[in-house]
């Protein structure tokens, strides 16, 4: 979240921690928020945890002033402690700098490695901090933000939406491929950036548009600015499919597709694909497969039902090593319905796999409390390749498309029928041409160079 009032007597501290709360799905690590005040300067909180278990009592009314930067972190590059929470603050010539990052710098090594040999020394291990100095190592020669930011972009591959404060001044940014969502919004005298729309739902918020790729929107006074980078229209878009799969709230819009419409018509291609005309009942694993399991029981006229309850309250279960304990950790996320479960043939829509073994406890689970036969549909082809954009997946020895088939998938998992979308019918779905989108977890043909090829020459595929 970033937020400007051009009325310097308003708090959007607020406005920023309701926002966060609707993004609370896009990380559950740690919480942080920075504002600027003309009479008290920085005031800055951070914590880890949810939210709700970052921001007690009075932090909120602590963080006084009509600018400000939020974020919720899910962690890529960098591990899970205090030290990586975001915003990321440091100082600034004569004030401070804070950036809030989502998406994945991949040659942030490197960088990292020259701003350590030109004396700057790191606090954390994240490329939130990378950016910081690259900025600062840049304004030493230029105190223009806007050619700051344009010569730095120069040197930065991976994906990028940002939020910076400088002092008094917001900058939001989107990265030239348009990776990572980030929308504009207005409430009154109010700005709003955030990365999904269900942020300015919340606060009431009307939706302006989304950023442009390699835009910098920034404000002048009571005047809203923007500055597309040179850099912006050299290579193609590569949209995030997984937004659109499981990562964004079904109920928020992303570059003009509303992320449900985009799930039913999963669904709907899942059934034209793997039609399972005798089945009783379609099920979703909750809460990202509702909206295709929605679709295809439309589409095949099979009853929708919930045979499976999600408890609201818990986090990441980790992989147990028994059977007994991993049906446990299964149950303390979802707990079967046995009424809705036994003697029936089920349809069961998950949105995707990656390394199999949820899918296999949860399987397991279902048949214990009675169901009959189990027909896995998947609404994300087969996860073959790591990520490097910001999706936190597993590396490619633990993923369990790239080591088995769809068959051998089947049998270890215990399902009647496994069904893949393809990755033309998910292209459609979303409705974006396939050089319009990352695919790269799905087919490894990746919109940049990848750390391991991460060289000055290799940076940017034209």
């Amino acid at each position: 979240m970033g937020i400007h009032s051009t009325n310097k007597d308003f708090d959007v501290s607020s406005l920023i921690y309701y926002g966060l709360y609707a993004l609370q799905h896009r990380g559950q690590e740690s919480a942080g928020i920075a504002t600027f005040n003309h009479d008290s300067g920085l005031n800055y909180y951070c914590g880890m945890g949810l939210l709700t278990d970052v921001f007690k009592d009075d932090q909120i009314k602590n963080l006084v002033g009509n600018v400000g930067i939020g974020h919720v972190r899910y962690s890529t590059t960098g591990k899970s402690k205090l030290e990586n929470s975001q915003p990321f603050v440091t100082d600034f010539d004569d004030g401070f700098i804070s950036i809030a990052h989502n998406g994945d710098i991949v040659n942030s090594a490197r960088l990292r490695k020259e701003l350590i040999q030109d004396g700057y020394e790191f606090q954390s291990d994240t490329d939130s901090e990378v950016l910081c100095y690259l900025i600062k190592r840049e304004h030493e020669k230029n105190d223009n933000i806007i050619e700051v930011l344009e010569t730095i972009s120069k040197d930065i591959v991976g994906s990028y939406s940002l939020t910076i404060l400088i002092n008094n001044d917001l900058y939001i940014i989107r990265d030239p491929r348009a990776i990572k969502p980030l929308v504009l919004g207005k409430k009154d005298n109010v700005y709003i950036a955030a990365s999904e729309t269900v942020a300015l739902d919340v606060i009431n918020a009307e939706y302006i548009r989304d950023l442009e790729p390699g835009e910098i929107v920034y404000f002048d006074g009571d005047e809203v600015k923007s500055h597309i980078l040179e850099i912006a229209g050299k290579f193609p878009l590569a949209r995030c499919m997984f937004e659109y799969v499981y990562f964004a709230r079904p109920d928020s819009i992303i570059d003009g597709k509303t992320v449900y419409e985009v799930r039913k018509k999963i669904g709907e291609k899942l059934y034209e694909e793997y039609p399972i005309d005798d089945a009783d009942v379609v099920m979703p694993v909750p809460d990202s497969s509702i909206p295709a399991a929605i679709g295809y029981s439309r589409a095949s006229g099979i009853p929708y039902a919930e045979g499976l309850i999600k408890n609201r309250y818990v986090g990441r279960t980790f992989i147990m090593p028994t059977q007994e304990e991993r049906e446990m950790a299964v149950k303390l996320k979802v707990n079967p319905l046995a009424s809705e479960l036994k003697d029936k043939k089920i349809v069961l829509i998950d949105d995707s796999i990656v390394r199999g073994t949820t899918s296999e406890s949860l399987i397991d689970v279902l048949k214990a409390s009675g169901a009959k036969e189990v027909h896995l549909m998947i609404g994300c082809p087969p996860v073959i390749s790591p990520c490097y954009y910001g999706v936190a997946m597993a590396t490619k020895k633990e993923l369990i498309a790239a080591n088995f088939s769809v068959e051998e998938i089947r049998q270890k998992l215990g399902a009647e029928t496994l069904g893949y979308i393809t990755i033309e019918d998910l292209i459609d779905a979303i409705g974006f041409d396939r050089e319009e989108l990352c695919l790269g977890c799905i087919t490894e043909e990746y919109p940049t160079c990848i750390p391991d090829t991460a060289t000055p020459e290799s940076y940017y595929k034209f």
